[in-house]
């Protein structure tokens, strides 16, 4: 790992969440200097340890730059300095949170007990995790609907050509965390036959109208019904999916386009539709809860799933 040289003798954590790994660099005081190339060379899943993306553990007091969040935010002490596998700055990730909040927990920087919350800084703003046993769940803030007008008229706003799927494809685009295109498809089959191996973006071959002006990241999914929670004795919206995440290729599971899926069901069923929806991804099962009206002022979308330290790493 040649360019890697501001990680030599360092320990990473690696771990994942739903499949979707991250490697972890505990550093409360921001003591490591670390550049775009370094976090790329070990993210490379060929030459380095590898990894979807990377996350420094950091004081939020400590970070350069965030002065003025840790002033606003004074409880949240723990700052998620995310990037992207290629070593670009990114916002937010539920699922790199989830798996921060356990190394936080597991690490004794910050004990969670069961059924406490955290709240911890990141690009994208406060963002507050809860211990369920041993599942987390990630506020993930307000969504919205790209093109309210149409969606309201239609039930979508764009149409999508999908490489191993017959003509166009009626979609909805929605806005959490990035830009999200949304497709519903009829039969399972239909979810298997999306030839998206060996894509590493989800723009060409896939092809949209309107184009997305910054790229999007694709969703596909087929709705499976409804079950009752025996707890709750409400229903819950069941759905298989698969997503192809913008400059990323297909991932095993992806917390915002897991979220902007369950809006994007909601808003299909209208009146009635379930609160909560159970989400089959090819990294394991994601939980959402979109509320009664997850597009109003106040609301707020809830991801619920596991994460797992697998191992460590000094790097040479």
């Amino acid at each position: 790992m040649p360019h890697s040289t501001g990680l030599r003798g360092r320990e990473l954590i690696k771990g994942h969440a739903t499949l979707n790994d991250f490697l972890m660099l505990v550093d409360p005081s921001c003591e490591v200097a670390i550049s775009g190339a370094d976090i790329a060379a070990v993210c490379d899943r060929h030459s380095g340890i590898g990894a979807d993306g990377f996350v420094r553990v950091v004081r939020t007091t400590a970070l350069p730059g965030a002065g003025a969040f840790a002033a606003a935010v004074p409880e949240a002490e723990w700052f998620m300095d995310y990037y992207s596998a290629d070593g670009t700055v990114a916002e937010m990730s539920g699922n790199a949170a989830r798996l921060f909040a356990h190394v936080l927990d597991r690490e004794g920087l910050r004990p969670i007990a069961d059924g406490e919350s955290v709240t911890i800084g990141t690009r994208g703003g406060a963002r507050t995790i809860t211990r369920l046993d041993e599942l987390w769940t990630v506020d993930m803030g307000p969504v919205r609907l790209t093109s309210p007008e149409e969606a309201d008229d239609e039930g979508w706003d764009t149409a999508v050509v999908v490489p191993g799927l017959a003509g166009e494809r009626a979609a909805l685009s929605v806005e959490l965390s990035g830009p999200h295109t949304v497709v519903a498809l009829g039969e399972e089959n239909e979810l298997e036959a999306a030839a998206f191996a060996g894509l590493t973006d989800s723009a060409d071959p896939v092809a949209y109208d309107p184009v997305p002006e910054a790229g999007t990241n694709l969703e596909l999914v087929v709705p499976l019904g409804e079950e009752i929670d025996p707890d709750s004795q409400s229903p819950v919206g069941i759905a298989r999916m698969r997503v192809l995440e913008r400059g990323m290729g297909e991932t095993p599971s992806y917390g915002a386009g897991c979220c902007a899926v369950a809006v994007a069901l909601h808003t299909w069923t209208g009146p009635g539709a379930p609160e909560d929806y159970r989400l089959l991804v090819p990294g394991g099962e994601i939980g959402v809860h979109v509320g009664a009206d997850p597009l109003g002022e106040d609301s707020s979308v809830l991801l619920t799933g596991p994460a797992a330290i697998t191992g460590r790493v000094t790097i040479a």
